[in-house]
């Protein structure tokens, strides 16, 4: 017999990443049961890389139904990675719904659709970010599937964010959603809440279903889907979320809307409501993001999981970083100077020419502490473009490594800087809008205080400002790699 563990049950959050896709069973207050996890494959088929829906598909189903019998499940909800999107069919048992595979956003574009992209993507203003590495941006997405494949694109019925596919999919109700659309789509212009005018522009305004707010279930498992698999029918079905908006909402849910959020993973994400919108500013890597209700979020952002890597190695050392390791680096003058990925990230026309200044490090143990600080100072980056100068939390996996948190503490003297005790944000905030429209008081949410590092206050500050100062002699005037 499945657990029923409170009266209203659990709900099932389906996270995906654009490495792992996991499967997670969360109360209404986010607490976690249960978790199951699976690669998220890509393949190098025609006519671009893409993801193996098809594979994925059968494992959450499968999975999703195996849970049930453990677990009273009585929700669903997806958060995803605003960087993608598929283009469907009009029936959600074809196949795995796809009209054309999905597109992996990190590959490179054909120089055609790089160059006839850009004079069509409109201004800043309109996109809300800058033009990005790859294939990122979903409305480039659309334009290549269009160019590349017109009559396939032709018979598609809808574009959907990835979290949206798979409300799609378990509920066959499509819908558009505010933080997905508002997270680098350049589908979306926040500020002014209308489409983009490459949307009307390319003819895709048939492709974009209705909005529905993320906390508003749009209805239950499918009927043929649930007699496949064994899935409880009655499960309400919501309609997903951008990974990052998710963890930003549990701060809002809490009552810490004001807070500036910095969520860690593949990228490093800060958003903040109290940011004015006239500061954002691309060349930055400046955002406006959207929050569950579609108001404008400013945020700041950079790739900061893949640069950890290509500093410390992969795989990274095993041991934590210590403090006194990261003085060695401090008092040596060894920095770790951007950009290692293949995006500019926050400092404009410096993708790929990463480099370390002074002497390298010594061993494994070194370079990942060159990373781990590395990650606070372009953390810190992030901040100052957002000018937050109030209480900043902490929240992701570079949480990890706890002299992280008391780095970026350290380097924000008389602030407020917290940190997430749960390892799970993105999930639990997803779960949190379950009780959306009924919750009468703050959520529960467990932070810790970052303590600075006293010993290496004065150091580590002198450090900052020669790290902040090579880093920008770095970059140039050149624009963005798009």
């Amino acid at each position: 017999m499945p657990q029923n563990n409170g009266a209203t049950g659990c709900v099932a959050v389906l996270d995906i990443g654009k490495t792992n896709v996991k499967l997670n069973v969360v109360t209404p207050a986010g607490d976690f049961l249960e978790t199951v996890s699976r690669p998220n494959t890509v393949l190098a088929a025609p006519p671009w890389r893409h993801h193996d829906l098809g594979g994925l598909s059968e494992w959450v189903f499968t999975s999703l139904a195996d849970l049930c019998r453990r677990h009273l499940i009585t929700a669903f909800v997806t958060s995803g990675h605003g960087s993608g999107g598929v283009l469907v069919c009009g029936d959600p048992d074809d196949g795995d719904g796809a009209a054309l595979p999905m597109i992996d956003y990190e590959q490179a574009l054909p120089d055609t659709i790089r160059d006839g992209y850009g004079p069509l993507s409109g201004s800043f203003s309109d996109r809300g970010s800058a033009l990005m590495l790859g294939a990122t941006h979903q409305a480039r997405q659309l334009y290549w599937m269009q160019e590349a494949e017109p009559a396939a694109f032709a018979a598609a019925r809808w574009y959907l964010g990835v979290p949206q596919y798979w409300a799609w999919r378990l509920s066959g109700v499509a819908v558009s959603e505010f933080t997905i659309l508002g997270a680098q789509s350049h589908l979306w212009n926040v500020a002014e809440a209308r489409f983009t005018p490459i949307v009307a522009a390319r003819g895709w305004q048939r492709l974009m279903p209705p909005f529905a707010r993320a906390y508003a279930p749009i209805g239950t498992i499918r009927a043929a889907l649930a007699a496949r698999y064994g899935i409880p029918q009655q499960i309400a079905v919501f309609p997903g979320i951008h990974d990052s908006s998710a963890n930003f909402y549990r701060y809002q849910a809490a009552g810490l809307a004001d807070a500036t959020v910095v969520s860690t993973g593949t990228w490093i994400v800060a958003l903040s409501t109290t940011t004015p919108l006239e500061r954002l500013d691309e060349r930055r890597s400046m955002t406006c993001n959207s929050d569950v209700d579609g108001r404008p979020v400013g945020g700041s952002l950079t790739m900061g999981g893949r640069e950890f890597t290509a500093i410390a190695g992969s795989p990274a050392h095993e041991d934590a970083v210590t403090v006194e390791t990261v003085g060695r680096l401090v008092a040596r003058g060894t920095f770790a100077i951007p950009t290692f990925g293949a995006d500019d990230g926050i400092f404009a026309g410096t993708a790929g020419r990463g480099r370390i200044d002074g002497p390298p490090p010594a061993d494994a143990g070194e370079r990942k502490a060159l990373a781990v600080l590395y990650s606070a100072l372009t953390t810190l980056e992030c901040l100052d473009a957002l000018d937050a100068g109030g209480t900043v939390v902490l929240d992701g996996s570079f949480l990890r490594e706890p002299v992280y948190a008391s780095l970026v503490a350290t380097l924000r003297p008389g602030a407020d800087t917290r940190f997430s005790l749960e390892s799970y944000g993105v999930a639990s905030g997803a779960a949190l809008l379950f009780e959306h429209r009924t919750r009468t008081a703050p959520a529960s949410l467990p932070l810790g205080v970052a303590a600075p590092l006293g010993a290496l206050r004065d150091t580590l500050a002198a450090y900052a400002a020669q790290w902040r100062e090579r880093s920008r002699a770095n970059t140039d005037s050149g624009s963005r790699k798009g």
